[in-house]
């Protein structure tokens, strides 16, 4: 009875002990504030010259990590993780620039300010969550318990200071936003943009119409464009690269084992009453359905295993196909609706009856009977189909699929034979009947990822690490790569871009590039699907590029212009004489209509990408003509026929728009306020030097 006694005497001591231990720390953590454990205190940046502490990094990174895993599910790749890590990083820069400015600017709590957030008629939503009870109500004795208590007082002065900063960054946050203003005069645009159409009437002179050979082009014409456009060919820091790369295939050692694993398997999945629970057991990944599936529905590889007999209770594999292996079970078949074949055939093209084509495809064929080569063989050398590549496989397909001579071919033959030569709309084509079916299967499919091992990993990972080394050693990259078996590729990046052409996009090479100089080697950089090493071989900093480096590129610019002056000026011409509906006889092309026209419309027939041309037809009164148009494409004149506006606002929805478009720029302008700050920083990026 003591006991218990002791117990109801201290229930308020009890209940913000468990708060504390399982609300209150949960959310701090999750709000940034206990500092992370085991973590080097090194700077991982400098931001105005202010240190930005690794563990704080560190404890954002993992938060970070946690919300990614749970918002994707599973592990994270190479380049997920990477991309983790630049979003924290950016974190926790833009903490330290929103510090400083609030300092710079004198932005301050009070304590009173922090006790409102606490004990106020209007709590902070941490205070709200974690002291309300059942009816929703603030338990403030519990509150004042964890106040008063001596043994929670460092807890509550963490909760106290997390408070503060939150209250202090709302100030920041409403100070930035007070500017922003939406008129009555912004929600009746919006509302007139979002919801107006028109038709119109135009008549258009594409510039591609002027051949190349009316236009003269000067050296001076060039060297013009160059100068009045010269900041179009600004360029960053660029990098000259050579590289080398391992993939993350899986081996043949790989495939052989995770095979071998299936086979293990084989005797009790036939045996096994429970196809589902058995996949489930051993870590199929692919999982159990019931469906009945046409092979059409399912990998080549596959379908032609399964069909080749599928009879229920058999069991097929491992067969390899659609980047796994796969051990299935035929457990039940149907009849199917339709029938399916898979064919292979060798495409020769011709729009028209072609003796010597078809001769030719006769020749082909002969060469097969006599055993000369394989099918796949002579479709990869003479098909001019897509199939080629893939030995003219065209894979599993139901009747009505193909074209119909080709389909009534192919269905009209037995598997294993060959038919052709065939006439189609595209060619002529031999056709190889590999199989065919009637039936729908359901199957049970153990399937495993053909997933590279740890040690197949580890050994291409090696291989790279090892150029690396012996490269930095000996200074010669592109000799070291070939004595280990690898292949060199060269590439030019700017330090801005976001993906390097051959590599991909990778947060751990760019940071690489921003801080390299010639010669530097980087560190092996995994991505999802390679292991990469880089040399910098040149360094070129930041400017203007040439006017001979970027001659080719302008010739088509000052064509383009050429031609649209020649187009302009013989339609500005044809309107000075003519009314607008003689200007199609005058101008030797068409009158056009394009009805239902939105400000949103983006192409238009004749004109393609044409900007300028909604702006024109908005800009009409009803029944107006425009002037000539230099488009970018053409040049037009138009005429609006019609101009629907919509109904008037109603209240509702104003009230509606006017805090969507409030949501916008909001968003806009504290995106470019932190970006402007970080433009205006000194910001030092010591990552690099902590790994």
């Amino acid at each position: 009875m003591g006991a218990m006694n002791t117990l109801r005497q201290n229930t308020g001591v009890i209940l913000w002990i468990l708060v504390l231990s399982f609300g209150i720390i949960w959310t701090l953590q999750d709000s940034d504030v206990f500092s992370a454990m085991n973590q080097t205190n090194r700077n991982v940046a400098t931001v105005n010259g202010n240190p930005i502490q690794n563990e704080d990094y560190q404890r954002i990174l993992k938060r970070q990590r946690q919300r990614f895993q749970q918002q994707m599910g599973g592990d994270m790749n190479p380049q997920m993780e990477s991309r983790v890590r630049e979003r924290a990083y950016n974190q926790v820069v833009n903490q330290e620039l929103l510090q400083q400015e609030m300092k710079r600017l004198g932005i301050s709590v009070t304590d009173s300010e922090v006790e409102a957030m606490v004990f106020g008629e209007n709590p902070h939503p941490v205070i709200r969550r974690q002291f309300a009870d059942s009816t929703g109500q603030i338990n403030y004795q519990l509150l004042q318990n964890m106040a008063s208590n001596p043994e929670a007082r460092t807890q509550w002065i963490k909760l106290e200071e997390f408070l503060r900063r939150q209250r202090r960054q709302q100030k920041m946050s409403s100070l930035v936003q007070s500017t922003i203003q939406v008129s009555e005069a912004d929600i009746k645009d919006y509302y007139r943009r979002q919801n107006s159409s028109a038709s119109a009437q135009y008549v258009a002179l594409r510039y591609a119409r002027v051949s190349d050979d009316s236009i003269t082009v000067t050296e001076s014409d060039l060297r013009d464009y160059y100068d009045d456009n010269r900041e179009a060919y600004k360029r960053e820091k660029t990098v000259t690269l050579q590289y080398a790369t391992t993939s993350k295939e899986a081996t043949a050692e790989d495939s052989s084992g995770i095979a071998g694993d299936l086979a293990g398997l084989r005797a009790d999945f036939a045996t096994t009453e429970n196809d589902s629970l058995f996949l489930l057991n051993n870590a199929s990944d692919q999982d159990f359905s019931s469906a009945y599936r046409t092979p059409d529905q399912m990998n080549a590889r596959v379908a032609d295993s399964v069909y080749a007999s599928p009879e229920p209770g058999r069991i097929v594999g491992p067969v390899f196909g659609g980047g796994q292996a796969h051990l299935l079970k035929v457990r039940d078949t149907r009849p199917a609706e339709n029938d399916f074949l898979h064919a292979r055939h060798i495409l020769l093209k011709t729009d028209q009856a072609d003796s010597e084509v078809a001769g030719r495809l006769r020749a082909i064929r002969d060469s097969l009977e006599a055993g000369a080569a394989s099918f796949a063989e002579m479709a990869r050398r003479y098909s001019d189909d897509g199939s080629a590549s893939d030995g003219g496989d065209l894979g599993w397909f139901a009747r009505g699929s193909m074209v119909d001579a080709f389909e009534d071919a192919a269905f009209g033959a037995e598997p294993g034979t060959l038919v052709g030569p065939v006439r189609s709309e595209f060619g002529y084509h031999l056709i190889r009947v590999e199989a065919r079916a009637s039936q729908t299967v359901q199957v049970a499919d153990l399937s495993y990822n053909l997933s590279p091992s740890r040690a197949t990993l580890s050994d291409k990972e090696s291989q790279l690490g090892d150029l690396a080394y012996f490269a930095e050693e000996e200074g010669a990259f592109e000799e070291e790569a070939q004595r280990l078996g690898l292949s060199v590729q060269e590439v030019q990046v700017e330090t801005d871009q976001s993906s390097v052409p051959g590599i991909g996009q990778s947060a751990a090479l760019s940071q690489f590039l921003e801080s390299a100089s010639n010669g530097t080697i980087s560190d092996v950089i995994e991505l999802s699907d390679k292991f990469v090493v880089a040399e910098v071989t040149n360094v070129t900093p930041e400017g203007y590029r040439s006017f001979s480096e970027v001659k080719s590129q302008i010739r088509p610019q000052v064509e383009l212009q050429k031609k649209r002056a020649v187009q302009t000026r013989r339609m500005e011409r044809a309107l000075a004489q003519n009314t607008f509906e003689a200007l199609p006889e005058a101008l030797g092309t068409e009158l056009r209509t394009q009805s239902d026209l939105t400000y949103s419309t983006s192409t238009v027939p004749g004109l393609g990408q044409e900007p300028q041309f909604v702006g024109t037809v908005f800009g009409l009164d009803e029944g107006e003509t425009s002037g000539v148009v230099a488009g970018k494409n053409a040049a037009f004149i138009v005429k609006t026929t019609q101009k629907t506006t919509p109904p008037p606002l109603t209240d509702q929805k104003r009230k509606q728009l006017r805090q969507r478009l409030l949501k916008q720029r909001r968003q806009q302008v504290s995106s470019n306020w932190i970006a402007a700050l970080k433009e205006d920083a000194t910001i030092k990026d010591n990552r690099s030097q902590l790994r």
